[in-house]
């Protein structure tokens, strides 16, 4: 098995699916919207209307670029105050039309410029997370790389939270944590090993739900294909639904509840 500081470097690693590839893999007829009716659009969070095996479903996720100018655009998948409330904005559309949500992390955290902080990156959040724990309808999240920070769990707070194999999900990234515990980021690979951010780790603490395994093998060196993961995702998915869909309003909101709590 890899050690956190190799499953840090394959979270970060740019070959990996992004979002938009994860909503084409496993949905169809895809419709984007935009901007959050305030302020204006953010590129760092992607989010629309899709269908996913032939039911309508709200798809919502942090998207990251794949080279230096299309990480530039969307500030490396680090979203601003107007990405959060435009997947706000979706939610609420999503439990007005009861259609179940889906949502893929891949963040380093939220953004931390002067402008975002003008402009109520905190309350931003907060309000995300206020509202994703009253939601009626089904929530399911998949850490598909980086899950930092409150960045991440503005679109976490689920009733199903599941990771890939070679993702993270932690209070704050490795550097930050080094930078306050020991005032030295160069230590951030003590730091992966103590935060307990992989996905073992966090299934055995009962943080998330389950893993979806991206190599075979005793030893996990053989890697399986992009189709093959996106088959067991989606799988997964469809069975999650199934089961939500006998579940009345109020257990789906009570369960996700109760699964909070327990931290």
């Amino acid at each position: 098995m890899k050690n956190a500081s190799e499953i840090v470097a394959l979270a970060r690693n740019q070959s990996k699916m992004t979002t938009r590839d994860w909503i084409h893999a496993l949905c169809t007829n895809f419709i984007e919207c935009k901007g959050d009716r305030c302020f204006g659009d953010d590129l760092a969070i992607l989010g629309g209307i899709a269908q996913f095996n032939q039911r309508a479903v709200t798809v919502i996720g942090t998207q990251k670029g794949t080279d230096l100018k299309s990480n530039l655009e969307c500030h490396f998948g680090s979203p601003l105050p107007e990405g959060y409330r435009k997947s706000y904005r979706l939610m609420e559309q999503a439990e007005k039309f009861q259609r179940p949500i889906l949502t893929f992390i891949n963040t380093a955290g939220a953004n931390c410029s002067i402008e975002s902080e003008s402009r109520g990156i905190g309350e931003a959040i907060a309000q995300n997370l206020l509202l994703m724990s009253q939601l009626s309808v089904p929530i399911i999240s998949v850490i598909i790389g980086e899950g930092g920070s409150g960045g991440a769990l503005a679109l976490a707070l689920a009733n199903k939270v599941y990771m890939l194999e070679h993702s993270m999900y932690a209070i704050l990234s490795p550097e930050g944590f080094a930078s306050i515990l020991w005032k030295d980021a160069t230590l951030a690979h003590q730091a992966a090993e103590l935060m307990q951010l992989t996905p073992d780790e966090l299934l055995n603490k009962h943080i998330i739900d389950g893993i979806f395994r991206e190599t075979l093998g005793d030893k996990r060196k053989k890697v399986k294909s992009q189709q093959e993961i996106v088959h067991s995702v989606k799988e997964q998915i469809q069975a999650d639904l199934m089961i939500f869909d006998k579940m009345t309003r109020h257990d789906i909101i009570q369960q996700r509840q109760k699964r909070f709590r327990l931290f």
